[in-house]
């Protein structure tokens, strides 16, 4: 018999945290979050109290967890949309339809007893959070941005009614086609900077780098990110957590700025070395060891991971992405280790951002999905 219970005391939350790290140990597709970064979920302070109202499910079976899920509604994205929507995410369950019946049965309660009539995920807090559901490319390493599920997660919630309401498509970029290709690229590119004024930002450091430009890339994110599926307005906890995350592993080498004659970003990639290697086989605690793997990543990284891209959209249509394609091939080709840069997650409606890699020689390479239900 399956039972299930809130998350309330710190023993229940320790095994909420600690059952997908047993779920997947020894699996070497998964790629565990921070230990502590998860943690903070549970205090009375995390920046997304404010925006949010969540609750914690643990399954059992015979006294032992078999199984978790977090239901959020996010009150911002509510209120924008005009809808009644609680969010799922962090579902994770033994291969058994009893128990996943069970968990999302607990959160549908929930959810309507908070006046709610639709349930859709796995969506986090926010877009800047691991989300989707992985149902394509099992035998692809999920990066340290992306959340990693087997592969009966999909056959669960579609038994349970879900339908998919939209897909993420992940890639791999290898580079341009040619270094002819790249030229003729880097000719456009000139002349699209002389028509428009525009120039790349520098700066000698991850820290200097968002001292000058970090405002004008959180205005760009909310001015380019509004009409995407799932994203919500950038609150000053939000872009507080964003320079505390990226602060210590953002590098120049890895960024590029397209400004305008005023030093206004209109343009920007923001890439940081992945930390695979380091955090794989690991339950994600940040032990000596694990921090030394973590130093070698950034030193000498053999993939970086697309973290954040935006385009001004009065410049869309002015060929100005070329310039952020250019400067992305210069770091494959610059740097020898790379073997190549993995887009994350990208929506399958973003036709934007998707004819941004064409000019790649480009392997798609998994599929996430969100998932819709009425309650």
């Amino acid at each position: 018999m399956v039972t299930v219970r809130t998350v309330i005391t710190k023993q229940e939350q320790k095994a909420f945290l600690n059952f997908p790290l047993d779920l997947y140990s020894g699996n070497p597709y998964y790629i565990p979050p921070l230990y502590s970064d998860e943690k903070k979920m549970f205090r009375k302070d995390y920046v997304y109290n404010a925006s949010c109202d969540s609750v914690f499910f643990l399954a059992y079976r015979d006294g032992k967890p078999v199984g978790r899920i977090q239901g959020i509604i996010q009150k911002d994205a509510n209120a924008k949309n005009k809808e009644k929507r609680c969010r799922f995410t962090r579902f994770d369950a033994i291969d058994d339809l009893e128990v996943s019946r069970a968990l999302f049965q607990a959160l549908e309660d929930w959810a309507r007893a908070q006046g709610m009539d639709t349930l859709v995920g796995p969506l986090n807090y926010s877009d800047l959070e691991r989300e989707g559901m992985l149902v394509e490319g099992f035998e692809e390493p999920s990066t340290f941005e992306q959340t990693y599920n087997f592969p009966y997660y999909k056959a669960h919630v579609e038994q349970l009614g879900f339908r998919k309401e939209i897909d993420w498509t992940c890639s791999r970029l290898y580079g341009p086609e040619s270094e002819e290709a790249l030229q003729e690229l880097d000719q456009v590119v000139q002349f699209i900077f002389r028509r428009y004024k525009l120039h790349f930002g520098t700066a000698k450091s991850g820290k200097e780098l968002l001292k000058k430009y970090a405002q004008g890339i959180f205005d760009l994110v909310d001015k380019s990110y509004e009409g995407l599926y799932g994203t919500v307005p950038f609150t000053p906890g939000m872009r507080q957590l964003v320079l505390d995350n990226f602060g210590l592993v953002l590098s120049p080498r890895y960024a590029a700025m397209i400004l305008d004659e005023n030093e206004h970003p209109v343009c920007f990639g923001l890439s940081i070395p992945s930390l695979n290697r380091a955090l794989q086989g690991t339950r994600g605690h940040l032990t000596p060891r694990t921090l030394l793997r973590i130093l070698q990543c950034l030193r000498k990284p053999d993939v970086i991971d697309l973290c954040l891209v935006g385009v001004d959209p009065e410049y869309l249509n002015r060929g100005v992405s070329g310039a952020l394609s250019l400067a992305i091939m210069r770091m494959l080709r610059d740097n020898a280790s790379l073997r190549w840069a993995d887009t994350n997650l990208n929506l399958e409606d973003n036709y934007a951002i998707l004819n941004q890699w064409r000019r790649f020689r480009r392997v798609e390479c998994k599929r996430y999905r969100a998932y819709v239900k009425s309650l």
